[in-house]
Formats: structure tokens, sequence, C-alpha cells
């Protein structure tokens, strides 16, 4: 049996490089202890790791992020899992995208694990001030996660508090961070942390959050378990708090106003109002309609309605899908990168967005959010035919003697036909008003689309894009 030994920090790093060398001489994973240092030694010795082998390894990204979160896990297991499943993914990858995999399924189970831990972590972790000797303040922390999760949790602080010098200390080892670097010791005894003045602004905000009216104690315990209610300072308050809330209650329902106060009615009739459906008369009492419209709830979602934009005298309407992140914050069509993209195969094709009426078949951003980024999605049919109320109030008050149909959902928009785009494209069909309505793809499906594509289907628009421009000259 081969045995390595991984170090106390950095042992994912270590356990790459000994599972990259194992794996080229394709060491089976039942060959293999991973042991930390803490481990006791085997009973009866180990073997030596053999040399590289010739076998060539390779590991995706995503494999590797989901084995590094992995590592953080307190399983003891964990290391022989990940190479197991690196031996596995030098055979047959096709396992990785599956998730009903036992295998990957626990592993993803374990990162789920790892990564709401260190989320723990970055929400409860209370600093002390420690006494400094130089310009900088220094605060120090005591920390319990569930799992091994130093390494992986504490670059946060160093980012978001990268002023001032600090140490976590956690029964796994203590980090300290001094002069813009972060160095790890191993464990030590916890720390005796004096009182820190701002653990009473803690106790401050905690009791001025609490709804006594909406009192869930397995929805706190399970946002904030009681593991950590030692170590943070507004848990003292929470048994009094909860207590003394029927009294507080009584006493908001006693003290509630018997009257709204005179500048309500302004207020909910501006949030109340409601959108107007009788067909606008211009283009910018459209746009006024529009903003209020609750057709569909993307309305509820989206930042703001994205109207269209461009010459209201225009020969040529586009028409793409939907506003994109940048569109929904701006309040402008086509202000984003398939927007750029556009503006710039037009001005080759010899056409000025200047001179056209560019707008989309949705009015509203669809997306999903993914941290702090959101990611667009495509609207459904219910959306587009709820929205095509407002493309047809752009065609009568337009007018436009041809329209481009920017991909398949404005095409379905434009026409009613669902039929695949690729045999459409370049071809001229009729819309549900009787105008003519040239179909071309989207820019931002040649944005996607891998490098060997691209360029054929940007020539494919720029094609399009001249054409519109003979057939409206």
């Amino acid at each position: 049996m081969i045995r390595v030994t991984l170090p106390r920090f950095g042992r994912f790093d270590a356990w790459r490089a000994a599972a990259r060398d194992l794996a080229s001489a394709r060491i089976a994973p039942q060959d293999v202890t991973w042991a930390d240092p803490d481990t006791p030694p085997d009973l009866f010795g180990a073997d030596p790791a053999p040399p590289p082998g010739d076998h060539p390894v390779t590991a995706t990204r995503d494999f590797l992020q989901l084995a590094r979160q992995v590592a953080s896990h307190s399983d003891p297991e964990r290391w022989s899992l990940i190479y197991a499943a690196l031996m596995r993914a030098q055979a047959d990858r096709r396992f990785l995208s599956n998730p009903a995999d036992p295998m990957l399924d626990r592993m993803t189970r374990m990162a789920k694990s790892v990564r709401r831990d260190i989320h723990k972590m970055h929400a409860f972790v209370r600093f002390h001030e420690l006494p400094s000797e130089g310009p900088r303040r220094a605060f120090g922390a005591w920390f319990e996660p569930e799992h091994p999760i130093l390494e992986a949790g504490t670059p946060f602080f160093a980012k978001r508090f990268a002023d001032m010098d600090w140490l976590i200390a956690t029964p796994e080892g203590t980090a300290r961070f001094a002069g813009g670097a972060i160095a790890y010791d191993d464990p030590a005894p916890r720390p005796d942390l004096p009182d820190d003045a701002s653990h009473g602004l803690w106790q401050t905000y905690f009791a001025n959050i609490f709804n006594p009216a909406r009192i869930k104690t397995q929805a706190m315990r399970s946002e904030m378990p009681k593991k950590y209610w030692k170590n943070l300072p507004e848990t003292r308050l929470i048994p009094e708090m909860l207590s003394d809330a029927p009294r507080r209650v009584q006493a908001m329902r006693e003290a509630g106003a018997t009257e709204a106060p005179a500048f309500a009615p302004k207020v909910t009739a501006r949030i109340r109002q409601a959108p107007d459906n009788s067909p606008p008369q211009t283009l910018d009492q459209a746009a006024a309609q529009a903003a209020r419209c609750t057709r569909c709830e993307l309305c509820h979602a989206a930042t703001q309605t994205v109207w269209g934009r461009g010459d209201p005298a225009a020969s040529l309407m586009m028409v793409g899908e939907a506003p994109g992140d940048q569109e929904d914050l701006a309040g402008r069509a086509f202000v984003g990168p398939a927007g750029q993209l556009l503006e710039r195969t037009m001005a080759e094709a010899g056409l000025s967005p200047d001179r056209a009426w560019m707008t989309n078949a949705v009015k509203h951003f669809r997306f999903t959010p993914r941290g702090k980024r959101r990611l667009h999605q495509s609207p459904d049919r219910s959306h587009v035919d709820q929205c095509r109320w407002w493309l047809e109030q752009e065609r009568r008050l337009i007018t436009p003697r041809l329209t481009l149909a920017l991909g398949a959902t404005a095409a379905q928009a434009l026409t009613g036909n669902r039929a695949p785009l690729t045999p459409r494209r370049g071809r001229v069909e009729t819309a549900f008003d009787g105008g003519p309505v040239l179909i071309t793809w989207h820019p931002s499906l040649i944005l996607r689309l891998p490098p060997d594509r691209a360029p054929a289907a940007l020539e494919e628009l720029r094609g399009d894009l001249a054409q519109a421009a003979r057939m409206v000259a």
C-alpha cells in the first residue's frame, strides 16, 4: 500500500501533484492511502510511491473546482474519493456531466456542504480588537467551522479587511494577515480575546432588525445554527427578545396609526397607477404606457421596460429577442455586446443605426440570478404573445417598409412561424400585418459560437444587412 501524507496547509496543491504522478503510473485508487499530518502511521509500514508513468493525465476546470471544494470537507475519505474520480475520468469523462451518478452526487453534496460552511464563516466571524504597536489596527477572532475550510474561507477577509492586521483561529489552525499576505500556522489553544466595544453595535443592529410579529425560530436556527451562538455577541439577546415578543406585538397594535398621513394618497396613487391599454397616438405615449406594463410576470423582476430607439420615420425596423443585462440597466435597446456587434456590422453593410428603429419582441429582461450575475434566459412563448401588442403599436406608428427579424424569437413574434431558423435565414416572409420580414441571425448567437464557426455566421449577417440596405434604398 502506497501512503501519501499531505501537509496541513496547501493540501489540495500537494494532492494534485501526487495524484498526477500516481495516475500517470495508473496506480489504482485502492492501492493508495491518503493521510493528513495527524494521521497515525500505518501499522505494517507503507510502500514508496513509484516514479511518474507515461500515461497522460487530464482534468477539466470544472472537475478541479469541484475537487478543490471536496478537499475542504471533513470526510476522512475525501482524498481517496477525488483520486478515484480522477482515475475514472481518464477512461470515462461523461460521468462528470451525469448528476445521477452516485460518485458525482456524493462529491456534489460534499461541495455544497463546504460552500455553505464557508458562507457561515463569512457571516459569523466576529473580530475582537487587539493591542497594536504599529499604525495598523489589529483584530482577532475564534471560529469553529464544520469542515477544514480555513484556507478556502480566509481570502475573503484579506480582500475585505486589507487595511488592518488580523488573525482567525480555528481548531484546524490559525490564519494571520499582515503586510498584505496570509500565513497559516498549526493549531493552538483558543486565544483569550478581549471584549470589543463594537460588539455593542452588533447587539444594537440585531435588536433593531428583530421583528416580534414575524418570529420563525426554525428558519432562524437554519440560517444561524445554535453551534455558532456561543461566539456571537448578538445571540445573547435572543431568549429575552423571544420572551418579550408577545408584549411588543400588543404594544405595536395599540400604537398603530388610526389615520393615514396626508401624503399617503399621493404615494399609493403613484404605486398603483394602472397601465393604460388604449392604443397610443405617438411613440412617446407608447413608451410611457409600456413603462407601466404588467401583461406578464417579467415586469416584476426586470429593472425597467426597455422601449425601442432610433429614427421614428425609419424605413427599416430591426427586431431582436429581448433586452439583456446592460439594456435592462440602461433602459435602451441594443447597447450591450450584441448591440455593439450589430452596429459595427451595420456600418460595414452600409446601414446607419440612426436611420433605423431598433427594438425587441419582448420588452423586459428575463434572467436567472447566479451570485452577483444575472444570466440571460430566453422568453417563453407566452411572453412573446403577451408582448406582441406593443410590437403591433410600434409597427403601426412607424410603418416600416422592411423589418429585419434578428433570431428565432423575433421571427416567431413577427410571423407566427416557429420553424427552425437555419433554412429561413436570408429569406423574406410576411409579418402578421402583411409587411415584409427579412430573417437573419441574432448577433448574440454569433458571440456564443465557437471561433471556427463565428466568422461564417458573421458574414451571413453582414450579407443580410446589405440586402436590407438595398431593399429600403
